[in-house]
């Protein structure tokens, strides 16, 4: 049986005032020029930009009362033009084996009359890591036929912060911050020991994907710089190499992912024909396989130590006999690459099956026997929807007359 917590969560939920900017998703040359912005000279504005750094990302603050080492009047003067804001959590989840996933609640953060909206974040606990799957988008404009979140027509683009929030509101509700409290309301199994961060602690997120709602290539600039702020070693510190950005295949920005962000990237297939994938991912048709592959194929930084995990989702009698996965093998010949085998995850309305046991168990000793690593993943957090391909949210595109009437 799941735990499902309804939060009466407000303690970061404090809607923005006029006047009042968030400090959190800009980068440090940013930060540097809003504290110029607020008349420090240059030397000074570094230097408090980069203890601002300090107490956001690694200590984890959203009170500026807190921050010790900044003297008590600017603190104030910090308070009474900027925010540290996080997301509401609007509900939170657990399930039997641990998984939790919480419906975050965002405001615009231009104009704060206009209606909140909502994404999942799911957190997936296991011996060795624990996993944060961070949404990009609010909807999504790709409608993959097999996925729940493109039923979800795309709202807007999350900011860098919006993205950021994300992390810092789960380690938060972790007590993954330095001297935070790990909750013990169901499910949570210990944080790994030396598996997460430089300082080689026992945090509780060790590795970020960009998995959730949104596909982050057609959110680039936000993504970008939300993963180099994760990534910072005076922040959250998070290694390129326990950050996985997944795409469906936007092949113009798979090369400036590789050289200007640097982490590991992984690659929603699920098809290896065409004319199959033009209607399992129908971004296809503008970037078709050939396309696709030879983009993975010069993935700046790619070789055996980084290799590129190619998702692919069992579908029964779709894409699961032994001729798929031999063309599989063909298709990813030469490629560094590690292939997930994701047994499809049920969501209402769908009308696709997962394949058998058995079928699975064929197509990966396939493509095992061809020399790739191919797990099967292990379906998490079926039973509050938090697996992969099951996340949505209802928060619904408004036309163009009512944001109008609303900013009006």
């Amino acid at each position: 049986m799941s735990i499902a917590l309804d939060l009466d969560y407000h303690a970061h939920a404090e809607r923005p005032k006029s006047g009042r900017a968030s400090l959190v998703g800009l980068m440090k040359p940013e930060l540097r020029d809003t504290l110029m912005g607020v008349g420090l000279d240059e030397r000074e504005a570094k230097m408090r930009a980069s203890q601002l750094w300090n107490w956001i990302y690694h200590n984890g603050v959203t009170d500026f009362d807190r921050m010790t080492n900044i003297q008590k009047g600017f603190r104030q003067k910090l308070a009474d033009t900027f925010l540290l804001d996080r997301p509401e959590i609007v509900t939170e989840q657990i399930s039997i084996d641990g998984t939790r996933k919480w419906l975050f609640r965002f405001r615009d953060p231009k104009n704060p009359l206009l209606p909140p909206v909502e994404v999942e974040t799911v957190y997936i606990p296991e011996e060795d890591r624990g996993t944060l799957c961070v949404s990009s988008q609010v909807g999504c404009t790709l409608t993959c036929t097999f996925c729940h979140t493109g039923t979800q027509k795309l709202v807007r683009n999350l900011t860098a912060g919006e993205i950021l929030g994300q992390i810092l509101m789960a380690r938060e509700r972790l007590g993954d911050f330095p001297g935070g409290v790990r909750p013990n309301d169901g499910g949570l199994v210990p944080a790994p020991r030396g598996s997460g961060g430089s300082e080689g602690d026992s945090r509780a997120i060790t590795n970020v994907v960009m998995m959730g709602m949104g596909e982050p290539l057609y959110n680039y600039d936000n993504v970008k710089q939300a993963l180099l702020i994760a990534s910072d070693e005076a922040g959250i510190s998070l290694s390129k190499r326990r950050i996985t950005l997944s795409t469906s295949g936007v092949v113009p920005f798979i090369e400036p992912t590789g050289r200007e962000i640097g982490v590991m990237l992984a690659i929603s297939l699920h098809a290896v024909r065409d004319e199959l994938r033009d209607m399992l991912v129908p971004i296809n048709k503008k970037y078709p396989l050939k396309e696709l592959i030879q983009a993975c194929r010069d993935y700046p930084g790619l070789s055996n130590a980084r290799r590129i995990t190619f998702e692919y989702v069992m579908l029964k009698d779709i894409n699961d006999s032994d001729a798929d996965a031999r063309e599989l093998v063909r298709l990813l010949a030469g490629i560094p690459a590690k292939i997930n085998l994701i047994p499809f995850n049920p969501w209402p309305g769908t009308n696709y099956d997962c394949s058998s046991s058995s079928r699975i168990e064929r197509f990966a000793d396939i493509v095992n026997n061809a020399g790739y690593a191919s797990p099967v993943r292990t379906p998490r957090g079926r039973d509050i929807f938090a697996a992969c391909g099951q996340l949505k949210s209802e928060t619904e595109r408004l036309t163009k007359k009512e944001r109008d009437a609303l900013t009006a």
